[in-house]
């Protein structure tokens, strides 16, 4: 017989879920964490959507609700720490709990290497990338422990574990995949699990905007020399090839899965073995 791990059409339901960094800048495809909570609520999750810009949290929340899912909104920044406690307050106060935290926050503008990077901006970088995954993280695991268990779940890169120049941001994704090892390590009696998602090149606004801004190309210029440098079907991933390793990661489907940090990159790391 085959055990069954829930209901395959609705693998989150019954969960509440804070995705921290649930919108996007505008863009023609999706981003990570909109797809994420979008895939989320879908699954049956309550739906806690977190961004520092108020209104892209909305938008991802009226899209949710269009879908037929249950969400709402909260304007957060992750280096306030007193944010940190107050989204995971608002997942308390509005849903009862908390079972799933997803930290899709990233930044890596203004890194050119260690004597391109200006002291402010490495600052910035490791405050959003790390300094507010730890905090998130402080403020959720005892929401988690009053379930009895729950999930961390962390966007990290391949920059982490490739040779990139972008000094800040690599050490800052680095140090997050370390973070979560840690995590992981502490909270695995309690039944917390704690992971790391790797992307490789995902065609998203954000990474496509800030790509083209950086290296002066076109849009479109920059996503066909980021196809190229693709193993499978020379073609980046999707927002959604990054949300539905999350969903994976979240679900009881992943429940003796712990301190892993999952590569989703169209094998871009074969290249470095």
């Amino acid at each position: 017989m085959i055990e069954e791990r829930g209901d395959p059409a609705r693998r989150l339901a019954d969960k509440v879920a804070l995705v921290v960094g649930g919108g996007q800048i505008p863009g023609e495809t999706i981003g990570n964490g909109k797809a994420t909570a979008k895939l989320f609520a879908h699954h049956g999750a309550r739906v806690v959507v977190v961004d520092i810009e108020p209104e892209r949290a909305e938008e991802t929340v009226d899209e949710i609700r269009a879908d037929g899912g249950v969400a709402s909104a909260v304007r957060g920044d992750v280096t306030s720490e007193a944010d940190c406690a107050a989204m995971v307050a608002s997942a308390k106060d509005s849903y009862g709990g908390l079972d799933i935290v997803h930290y899709n926050v990233g930044l890596g503008f203004g890194d050119f290497g260690v004597h391109g990077t200006s002291l402010e901006a490495w600052r910035r970088i490791h405050d959003v990338n790390l300094t507010g995954a730890f905090l998130v993280a402080r403020a959720a695991v005892p929401a988690l422990q009053e379930r009895g268990g729950g999930v961390l779940l962390f966007i990290s890169s391949v920059a982490s574990v490739a040779g990139v120049p972008m000094s800040a941001y690599k050490t800052s994704k680095a140090a997050l995949n370390a973070l979560a090892h840690s995590l992981a390590v502490t909270h695995a009696r309690e039944g917390i699990r704690v992971n790391t998602i790797l992307p490789g090149l995902v065609d998203t606004p954000m990474a496509i905007q800030g790509v083209s801004k950086t290296i002066g190309k076109s849009e479109e210029e920059t996503r066909e020399r980021r196809n190229r440098l693709v193993p499978l079907r020379k073609k980046m991933g999707s927002a959604w090839d990054v949300a539905y390793a999350a969903l994976y990661l979240a679900s009881d489907e992943a429940r003796w899965v712990t301190g892993v940090d999952l590569l989703v990159d169209g094998g871009q790391m074969t290249r470095k073995a």
